[in-house]
């Protein structure tokens, strides 16, 4: 396993990535604007079984609380902007924290 992050300077998002050997996002965390704001926190495995019970909504569902997983390999990472290999632990923080905005933002939604 590999993590790493990102910077997308247009936009201004800190991607970071956990990755399997082949550089495919196994989780994916999107941080926007000054304050970090979390817009994506997906998981592959999440994805797919969501996915694999042929519930459209469910999908849809998934995707609207966490946003869409990076698709295809992530080859040439190392050129990105603020590319960089990270600690195990810089994004299991990360993404705990991401995942807890996230949730917490839809349960504001739906209350």
């Amino acid at each position: 396993m590999l993590w790493i992050r990102a910077y997308d300077g247009e936009s201004d998002v800190w991607s970071y990535f956990e990755l399997d050997d082949e550089e495919w996002a196994l989780r994916h965390v999107e941080l926007q604007g000054p304050q970090r704001q979390p817009v994506t926190a997906a998981s592959l495995a999440e994805v797919i079984e969501i996915r694999d019970r042929g519930d459209l909504a469910a999908v849809a569902s998934y995707e609207g609380q966490y946003g869409v997983l990076a698709e295809g390999t992530l080859h040439g990472w190392q050129e990105a902007d603020g590319g960089a290999e990270i600690t195990r632990q810089e994004f299991e923080s990360t993404w705990a924290a991401a995942r807890e905005t996230l949730d917490a933002s839809r349960t504001e939604e739906t209350s």
